[in-house]
């Protein structure tokens, strides 16, 4: 592997940017899936320099983002139980539920509690066995593996303790629901690099046929993007669909085949409801019934929930690539990472958060 510093170099960025100039000679719509790709391209500044004739709009590929507001509010609820441990990463904390977040469940004397990886919500439940521990599993395809194996660790060591909290969702039906919208205007994604290195790219080969639009595998520093940027406009310009994989370093065409059989071990295919977007049919990932007794929503009474979400947040049209944060009446004014009023603003891969934090502030030289 190259040193990372080399597909940070400014001069190799320019360089590939003046090919795009050379090769486009009409407008195209491209969207990146991933929310670190959308912080990358708004921190390098990689939308001013690209060409006027290409798009960039940010797909819905920020999994705080859109973890639904009911399941924000069953975390809530179930944080709140006084036997309770709920665990979970940092960015969960500040997302805003119904009327709260996790910070104020804690300052209001719930124990929740930052881990880093599920293992360590794992050995919290070892050393509470008079405690339920429980951990937010939420994430695309790339995290997935890790909170399996908790579960299967758990199982191991005989914890009866130990539960997720499942928000699990998947990148291709994703895809299939934006491409379908009468409202598309994407004619070429960027798909994510990590998520396609457990999953390989073989499922969006389907995806690229059905719709004719293109799809490029890309890594997450500037010259991984606009290289796939080029790759994208190049097909596009000939007329040729296909899937190219541009992140050769990290990803192969099958992905991490044993930890796709683990997933499939203890997840099944299920529908899932996206915040801002609504139910997509078989886009999310569940426990199978034999694990039944390590889901957290079977474990814990909490119901039918059924939240609104704020009328002025547009954060679902934003994340389906309709509109921008700027298009935002409520962008830094009433909605801040200080007082979200949705998680695009307040999640560290959101799209609100990259335009809050880098529109006016690039670090390209």
């Amino acid at each position: 592997m190259k040193f990372i510093s080399e597909y940070r170099d400014a001069g190799l960025v320019h360089r590939t940017i003046s090919e795009i100039r050379r090769t486009v000679t009409q407008p195209w719509v491209l969207m990146e899936i991933c929310g670190g790709q959308t912080h990358a391209i708004m921190r390098h500044g990689l939308n001013q320099l690209l060409p006027e004739e290409i798009e960039l709009v940010h797909g819905p590929g920020c999994p705080v983002c859109v973890t639904s507001l009911e399941l924000i509010d069953k975390a809530l609820a179930i944080a709140s139980l006084p036997n309770v441990i709920f665990t979970s990463y940092g960015d969960m904390l500040r997302v805003p539920g119904s009327g709260r977040d996790l910070f104020s469940v804690r300052a209001d004397g719930g124990d929740i509690r930052v881990v880093y990886s599920p293992l360590d919500a794992v050995k919290i439940a070892q050393q509470n066995p008079d405690r339920e521990v429980v951990f937010f599993a939420i994430g695309f395809e790339t995290t997935a593996p890790a909170n399996v194996m908790s579960v299967l660790h758990a199982e191991s060591l005989g914890l009866t303790n130990y539960c997720l909290l499942v928000s699990h969702v998947r990148v291709p039906p994703a895809m299939h629901a934006i491409l379908s919208s009468p409202s598309n205007r994407v004619q070429g994604f960027l798909a994510a690099g990590h998520v396609c290195a457990v999953m390989g790219y073989w499922e969006y080969i389907p995806i690229a046929q059905k719709y004719r639009v293109q799809i490029t595998i890309t890594g997450f520093e500037p010259l991984d993007i606009v290289q796939g940027i080029l790759m994208t406009i190049r097909r596009l310009e000939e007329g040729t669909i296909e899937v190219d994989n541009a992140y050769p370093r990290v990803v192969t065409y099958a992905g991490n085949q044993p930890a796709q059989a683990i997933i499939s071990q203890v997840f099944m295919e299920c529908d899932r409801k996206w915040r801002g977007i609504g139910i997509i049919p078989r886009s999310g990932w569940c426990l199978r019934p034999e694990f039944s007794d390590f889901d957290a929503e079977n474990r814990f009474p909490v119901g039918q929930i059924n939240p609104q979400e704020s009328p002025a947040c547009i954060a679902g049209q934003i994340l389906q690539g309709l509109k921008k944060p700027l298009d935002c009446p409520a962008f830094a004014t009433i909605c801040t990472p200080q007082n979200p009023l949705g998680a695009t603003m307040v999640s560290s891969e959101g799209a609100c958060a990259a335009y809050y934090r880098y529109s006016s502030n690039p670090d390209l030289d």
